[in-house]
C-alpha cells in the first residue's frame, strides 16, 4: 500500500449530494449539501476546501476519520468526484455514506438502507456507474413528490415553502445524527432508530 494512503487514515467518506452555485442554495436537490453544513459545524469544521472537484473538509468522529466530501460537478456528474475520493483513500464502498434528496418520501422522512439501487436519482445512478457497485450505505431525505402538472426538475430545484422548511431542518438534523450512528455503531443500529 502507498505511504500517503496509510498515513490518511481516513476510515469513511460522507458524501453529501446538491448542485454548486447560490441559486441552488436551500432547493430541495440540495438537501445533502445542508446536511453536510450541519454536519461539519456539529465537529468543528468547514467544507471549504477543494480537492477532487468537490469542496471537502475532514472531521473525527469517535475513532474514526471521515472525509466529508459536497461534489461541485453538478448532480449527475457527483459519481467523478467521490470515485476520485475513494481511490485516493483506498476507502471501500461500504464505508462510503451517501446524503441525498428523496421525491418518493413525504417531506421531512428519513429513510437508511444498507445498498440498493438509485430508485431515479441521478446523482446516486453516477456513483453507483462510477464507483463500481451500490454496495454502500445510505440516508435519504424526504422532499416531497410534485405537485400534479409539475416537471420533476423543476420540483427537485424549487425551494421550499415555510412549513416545509422547517420540517426539512428537523429532518437534515436527524439526517446528521444518523451519519454519526452509523459511522459510530452501523447502519443497522442507525436503521433502527431513524427509520
Amino acid at each position: 500500500m502507498p505511504f500517503w494512503k496509510k498515513q490518511s487514515g481516513i476510515t469513511h467518506i460522507a458524501v453529501f449530494l446538491g448542485n454548486p452555485g447560490r441559486e441552488y442554495d436551500r432547493t430541495r436537490h440540495n438537501v445533502g449539501f445542508m446536511c453536510g453544513d450541519l454536519f461539519a459545524e456539529k465537529f468543528g469544521v468547514k467544507i471549504n476546501r477543494l480537492k477532487f472537484s468537490a469542496l471537502t473538509a475532514t472531521a473525527i468522529v469517535g475513532d474514526a476519520r471521515i472525509f466529508l466530501v459536497k461534489p461541485q460537478t453538478y448532480m449527475n456528474l457527483s459519481g467523478g468526484a467521490v470515485w476520485q475520493a475513494m481511490s485516493f483513500y483506498n476507502v471501500p464502498l461500504e464505508r462510503m455514506i451517501v446524503i441525498a434528496d428523496d421525491v418518493a418520501l413525504p417531506v421531512g422522512k428519513l429513510r437508511i438502507r444498507r445498498k440498493g439501487s438509485a430508485g431515479g436519482h441521478n446523482g446516486l445512478a453516477d456513483i453507483i456507474k462510477k464507483c463500481g457497485g451500490d454496495e454502500f450505505p445510505r440516508i435519504k431525505i424526504g422532499v416531497g413528490s410534485p405537485p400534479e402538472h409539475w416537471d420533476m426538475a423543476d420540483w427537485v430545484l424549487s425551494k421550499f415553502t415555510p412549513a416545509d422548511e422547517k420540517e426539512i431542518q428537523a429532518a437534515i438534523k436527524k439526517a446528521a445524527n444518523a451519519l454519526e450512528t452509523i459511522i459510530v455503531s452501523g447502519t443497522d443500529a442507525a436503521m433502527s432508530e431513524f427509520n
